[in-house]
Parts: C-alpha cells; structure tokens; sequence
C-alpha cells in the first residue's frame, strides 16, 4: 500500500491562483463520518436542482466521491459531477447556477477547465468538466471499482483515516495526499497490475 510519504503540498499561491474567492486555512484535522444512508437522497435532490436549472445544458450529473459508495466513510459533503458541453464557457451555465444559489469556488483552466461550486443549501462540491474530459472516465471507474470491490475499498479507508486524523493546512491537501492510492486503486481497477 502506498502512503503519503512522497506528497508535497501545494505552496499557498499554487492553491490562491485557483480560488475564485479567498484561501482560508484549515489547520485541523479532516472530519470523517461513517456512511450515511441519506447521502444518495441528498444528490438526488440536487440532481433534480441542477436539471432543473441548466435542462438540457446538464448532459450528464452523477454522484461521485466517497459519499457515493456505500459503507465508505466520508466527508459528510455530497460530490457531484456535472458535465456540459464546455466548461470554459461559463456564460453558459454559471450565471443560471448563481441564480440558484451556487457558489462559483474554483476555476482551473489548466486541469481540464474543472470549475467546482458550493451549494446553496446542502453541503456539496459540484465539479464541472466539459464533456469528453479524461476525469469523467476516471472518477466513474474509480466509484465504480470501489462499489463492488470490497478489499479495495477497505485500503482505501484505512488511508483516508491514518491521513484525516493528521493536521491539513489545507483541505486540499488532504485530497492531493490521497493521489497515490487512488493511482494504486485504479491500476487494479484498469487491470494493470503492477
């Protein structure tokens, strides 16, 4: 199992550049819930938000993230992914999702033109990619694999709570930290066992 021992964080101004707002510090420890049952009814019920706002410009929307597999302890904050036809036009699809209450959080132009809003209401990240982005594929498979694969699923947790229970400047890297199981995980997931 690989661990965090080769992480480097990202410098301050690594994480402002994305923000759309201003970086606040964590300076805690990252808070694990078991899973919670009402986490697939929370997503649905943004689900139908999201289509409800964009209609036909929401080509796909999935409940993704730890929330979204059953028995895996989590953040207690839903990830969705949402899918348009390109993220990058943002006067395509924000300006409906503010009106709605989102909040616009992240902008990465260079990881795929992601864009991440919070929730008006409910705790979420919702993740936004342009369809045919290469992280669609990945983020499914990688719920996918740990929905029906039981061993992996439980490294993957024990991971997840040796990491939380350390003190993350940052939220983000408590995420980044996790890369290398996640890399491990979807070798097995694609079939490259190495």
């Amino acid at each position: 199992m690989l661990s965090d021992k080769s992480f480097t964080p990202r410098s301050d101004e690594e994480l402002q550049k994305s923000m759309v707002g201003e970086l606040k510090p964590h300076d805690a420890p990252i808070n694990l819930t078991e899973y919670d049952p009402s986490w697939p009814d929370l997503f649905e019920r943004e689900a139908k938000r999201i289509y409800s706002v964009l209609g036909n410009k929401a080509l796909q929307i999935e409940h993704v993230g730890s929330t979204s597999v059953p028995g895996l302890c989590a953040k207690p904050i839903i990830d969705i992914l949402l899918v348009v036809s390109d993220s990058a036009d943002e006067e395509a699809y924000v300006p409906a999702l503010e009106a709605a209450g989102y909040t616009l959080w992240i902008r990465e132009p260079d990881w795929y033109e992601h864009r991440l809003f919070k929730g008006p209401d409910t705790d979420i990240n919702l993740h936004v990619f342009s369809y045919g982005a290469p992280e669609i594929d990945k983020m499914l498979r990688f719920r996918d694999w740990l929905r029906s694969n039981e061993a992996d699923r439980k490294i993957y947790e024990e991971v997840k709570r040796g990491l939380a229970n350390k003190k993350w400047r940052y939220v983000q890297h408590y995420a980044d930290a996790k890369t290398s199981i996640v890399q491990e995980i979807m070798e097995r997931a694609n079939g490259n066992n190495t």
